[in-house]
Parts: C-alpha cells; sequence; structure tokens
C-alpha cells in the first residue's frame, strides 16, 4: 500500500497543454522534498479526459505549476527540462532504476565512463562493478579454482589421471574478459530496448537540474546517483607494489606466493580462489577472528575449513610497509614482523564510496565521512530532486539490494506508489570455499532483540566425503525466538549454501516457524534435508543469559560422521 505523506504549503494546481501525463511529473520543484508531498494511495492516474496507459508519453516536459502559497511566494515558472530522470552510474541501481522509470513513461539518461576491466576515473563500464569487476567475473575464478578440489575429490570415486591437471591462467582470464564484453552489451541493449539514452563519459552535477557530461550540459527534473564504490588501500609506504581487487581479477599471470590483508568476504574469496589455483595463500587480519559482523559460530567454522584446505591466517597482524626485493619479490612487514617471497601483495580492506568529483559538495548534497550519500527512507539526498541508490549510499552494500532500491526509487517517483526498500531478511553469500549462506539474525543480534533464543545447529561430513577422504564438512544453524517458535535467522557454511540459501530464504521473510520447518519432509539424501530435522536444540538462552547445553543434541545428527 502507498504511504501518505502530507504538507500544508504550498498547494498546488496546474494547467496543461498537450495530451494528459502522470500527476508525479507535478513534484520537481526544489522547495519541494518526497517528505513534503502527498501522494495518493490510489492506483497511478493521468490528468486530463479519457482513459490512458502508462506508455511512453514522449515530448511531456513542459508543464506549469501555479502555487497558491499561504505565505505569499510567487508562483513557480515553468521548466522545460530534457529529461524526467538523469542517472549518473550504469551499474545494477542506476539500470534498473532507468529501465523502470522508462517503461512508468519517463523520459530517461544515463551517462557511464567507458568499459574497462580495471575502474579508474576515467573508466568504468556499463554494468558497473557486480558484473565487470565483482560479483561475476569473482565467481567465474571461484568456478575455475574449484576444479582442483573436485579433481583430487574424484579419485575416492575411481577416477584416475595418466598426468597432473594443469591450469592455463592465461585461458581463463581472456574467456573470462570476453564474456565481460558480453554482458556490458547486454545491459546496453537493455537500456536501449527500454528506450533509455545512453550516454557515455563522465557525469558531473552543476545544480539541482544540471548534469555535464564531458562538457555537454543536460537538465532533468530529477537526477539520480549510482556510482557505486571503489576498492580502498590504505596510505602505508610501498602501497604501489599492492593491488586491489579489481586488479587481482586481471593480472597477466597467476600469483605464485600472494598476501591477502583483510579479513572480509572478498578477502576471504579471493585467498579460497588462488588457493583453489595453488598458489601459496597468507591471509592477514587485524582482529582475531574473519568476517566481523557475521554469526560466531560461522566465523570460527569457515576459518577452521580454509586453514584444513591450505591457506594460512596470520591474525592480529597489521600491514605496516611493503618492500620491492632486488629479485622483484615483495616483502611484506606487519606489526609482528616480516614475511619475504610475494609475488603479489592485494589489499580487501573494504570499499569507498565514489563520491570524488560530482560536484556534490557545491550543491549542498550531504555526505558522510567516509564520502557515502546521505539519504533519506525513500532514498532522496538533502537536495529534494538528487536521488542515489547502491553502494554509493553504504547502507546494505550487495547487488540485489540495489536493484531493490532502484526498482523502488522508479516507482516512487514515475508510478505514483512511494515505496521504501525493504531491508528485512535480506539473504547473502560469501563465496569463499567453503562458501557461506545467511539470512535473518545472528545468534548475537537475535539474543540482543529477542532475549529468549533456542539455537539448533548440525556440524557434520557429507555423504560425498565418506569416498573421497577429504576432511570436507558442513556446518548449519537456526536461531529461533523461544516464545513465537518463529525462526529468526538461518545460517550454513559447506558445499551449496548459497544455492540452498536462496531458497530457504523464502521462508524466513515469510516469517514461518520452527513447526512449519518441522512439517516439512525433507529430499533424501541431501544436506539440505538438515534444516527440516533438527529436532532437539543444541542450547537455550533465557533472558540472554548464559546458554544452557543440551548435551544429547551435541552429537552429529548425520550417521555420516
Amino acid at each position: 500500500m502507498a504511504t501518505s505523506i502530507s504538507f500544508t504549503t504550498p498547494k498546488l494546481t496546474s494547467s496543461f497543454s498537450s495530451s494528459p501525463i502522470l500527476l508525479q511529473t507535478l513534484l520537481f520543484s526544489r522547495k519541494l522534498s518526497a517528505s513534503s508531498l502527498h501522494f495518493p494511495a490510489s492506483s497511478p492516474q493521468t490528468l486530463g479526459s479519457g482513459t490512458h496507459s502508462l506508455g511512453r508519453l514522449r515530448g511531456l516536459r513542459c508543464f506549469t505549476v501555479r502555487a497558491e502559497s499561504e505565505n505569499g511566494v510567487e508562483p513557480y515558472a515553468p521548466r522545460h527540462y530534457d529529461f524526467d530522470l538523469f542517472t549518473i552510474g550504469a551499474g545494477s541501481g542506476g539500470v534498473r532504476a532507468s529501465r523502470f522509470a522508462a517503461n512508468f513513461g519517463a523520459t530517461v539518461a544515463v551517462c557511464e565512463l567507458p568499459f574497462s576491466t580495471i575502474s579508474s576515473d576515467s573508466s568504468g563500464g556499463v554494468g558497473g562493478t557486480c558484473v565487470l569487476r565483482g560479483c561475476v567475473p569473482k565467481k567465474l575464478l571461484v568456478y575455475s579454482s574449484k576444479y582442483s578440489h573436485d579433481f583430487e575429490e574424484s579419485m575416492g570415486f575411481g577416477w584416475k589421471y595418466d598426468s597432473e591437471p594443469k591450469h592455463d591462467w592465461s585461458t581463463l582470464i581472456a574467456n573470462k574478459n570476453a564474456e565481460l564484453h558480453r554482458l556490458t552489451g547486454i545491459y546496453k541493449n537493455i537500456l536501449k530496448n527500454s528506450g533509455v539514452t545512453l550516454l557515455e563519459g563522465r557525469g558531473k552535477i552543476i545544480d539541482p537540474h544540471t548534469v555535464d557530461v564531458d562538457g555537454k550540459r543536460y537538465s532533468a527534473k530529477h537526477i539520480l546517483i549510482s556510482v557505486g564504490g571503489r576498492p580502498f588501500i590504505p596510505e602505508i609506504p610501498g602501497r604501489e607494489y599492492a593491488i586491489d581487487s579489481d586488479a587481482a581479477l586481471d593480472l597477466p599471470s597467476k600469483p605464485e606466493k600472494i598476501a591477502i590483508i583483510g579479513g572480509g568476504y572478498i578477502a576471504l574469496e579471493f585467498a579460497g580462489i588462488f588457493n583453489g589455483l595453488k598458489s601459496e595463500v597468507h591471509v592477514f587480519i587485524r582482529q582475531k577472528k574473519v568476517l566481523r559482523g557475521f554469526d560466531e559460530e560461522v566465523r570460527d567454522f569457515v576459518a577452521e575449513q580454509m586453514s584444513l584446505g591450505g591457506i594460512e591466517f596470520h591474525t592480529e597482524e597489521s600491514p605496516q610497509a611493503i618492500h620491492k626485493l632486488p629479485d622483484g619479490l615483495l616483502s611484506l612487514r606487519t606489526t609482528k614482523g616480516t614475511v619475504d617471497g610475494f609475488s603479489h601483495v592485494m589489499f580487501a580492506t573494504g570499499r569507498q564510496p565514489n563520491t570524488k568529483n560530482l560536484g556534490l559538495d557545491s550543491v549542498g548534497v550531504k555526505m558522510s565521512k567516509n564520502g557515502a550519500i546521505e539519504v533519506d527512507e525513500f532514498s532522496q539526498t538533502s537536495v529534494p530532486s538528487i536521488w542515489a541508490v547502491g553502494d554509493v549510499t553504504d547502507r546494505v552494500n550487495l547487488t540485489p539490494v540495489a536493484l531493490m532500491e532502484g526498482g523502488a526509487l522508479a516507482k516512487t517517483l514515475f508510478l505514483n506508489e512511494p515505496t521504501k526498500p525493504d531491508y528485512g531478511a535480506i539473504p547473502s553469500a560469501v563465496f569463499s570455499q567453503p562458501p557461506i549462506g545467511q539470512v535473518g539474525l545472528t545468534e548475537e543480534q537475535a539474543i540482543q532483540q529477542y532475549s529468549d533464543v533456542d539455537i539448533f545447529t548440525a556440524n557434520f561430513r557429507p555423504l560425498k566425503a565418506t569416498l573421497s577422504g577429504l576432511p570436507d564438512r558442513i556446518f548449519m544453524k537456526l536461531i529461533v525466538c523461544a516464545k513465537t517458535n518463529k525462526v529468526l535467522g538461518l545460517h550454513m557454511c559447506g558445499e551449496d549454501s548459497p544455492e540452498i540459501m536462496q531458497g530457504f530464504a523464502v521462508a524466513i521473510k515469510a516469517g514461518l516457524t520452527k513447526a512449519d520447518f518441522d512439517s516439512t519432509v525433507g529430499i533424501h539424501p541431501t544436506a539440505a534435508e538438515e534444516l527440516v530435522t533438527m529436532r532437539t536444540p543444541t542450547r537455550k538462552i533465557r533472558n540472554g543469559s548464559s546458554p544452557e547445553v543440551c548435551w544429547e543434541s551435541r552429537a552429529p545428527s548425520k550417521s555420516v560422521s
């Protein structure tokens, strides 16, 4: 249901020439913000005689608004705009918002920098980070790296190889880049087929309704910023020898020995990639554990499994400097000593909003200390005609969330349906090896919010490992509200976790109970069936105090232990 937002002044009446236009096209004055407008809770309407569909109403950007103000404000002058919406940045959120807006009848333009596999101040590409230098190419490299594990695993099933399988890095990178070119072409066609004007170049905001693209200016009723983020390398001596995640996806040769700085999901994913490709991998983290913010048991489990796989973790150890040795190799000095012999040092220490040189300060757009654009619950900035979605706002930095925010914005602006993004029960995955899938609250969050919770866990050896002989295990966890029986969180680490989690996320989003899980028939033999067969809690927490351990549930729930 649409949200009703009321205001007292100014009151609007309107006169129109040409054919009917959407009521929403009136709402563009710099003096009117989304929080001061009244949107009817009815279905989208048009003004004028007769009934009209929400087709593309091109050429209707000239309108007159008369303001009847109780405080004597003069009537607003007519405005002519080149576009209803001008989007800076053709990543996931920007493309979604632009395409939807065009489908709702708006005239839309998008500007984006020229394509490159590595982003810079002068290069980017239609598709954005996820498609070109994030989720997609990273997953392709994950697939490649997993084959070494598959080859080793297959021997227990009777497969023999006359020689050791060899990997060719150049083939992988060439095929990956060919796929990126195909994908950016698809995104361009999506925009073209939706009637969106695509402009190549750097966009800069001149005033609340004007964008400059490489010297040519365009006016728009609304401006959307969806430029995402960029990898961050801290200022330490020798940082010029380091690479970031962009470069790591497009190296001319495979690392022989690599230091990865950081303990977040990007660090773990690349650690798994290079370890699977038989590089020597060292991960340096300044804390005691990886994946801050994730469930504590998942953090412990994934680090243990990755260590068993051959990755060396250096905990509570921060980089101080990088030195290039006479033989061309790199030496990393940390707070605990020096490690020599690295062919590559990679920083995965986070990303920063890509808001430099956009002209935001000059027009009064408020930003946080790290450069993120501050927005309200409708993605509106401090300047009423300027909006922002995706990682540039530093809310929930996930591609599907940017898609949701872009779609919600298009409905708010051009479908007369003020829509807030829903950040509840967002599923996510870490494509580490083993991978992680999660949705809902961690145990720590659940205790803080609900006090009384029941914890169900399973830690078992999957069927496949019984013949492979490898030390692979799977960890699963359900977090349940003791008072309502509602499942608050679900966490899994092990093979196929992300695929399994996407399905179960529907159940968590729907608010299903543990009884609903228990009444569901499992699919046998699968790992996922464990999620509907855990009957006895591992521990119970009451009033947020120390857990009551249920000893009978500590044994592995699978017969293949």
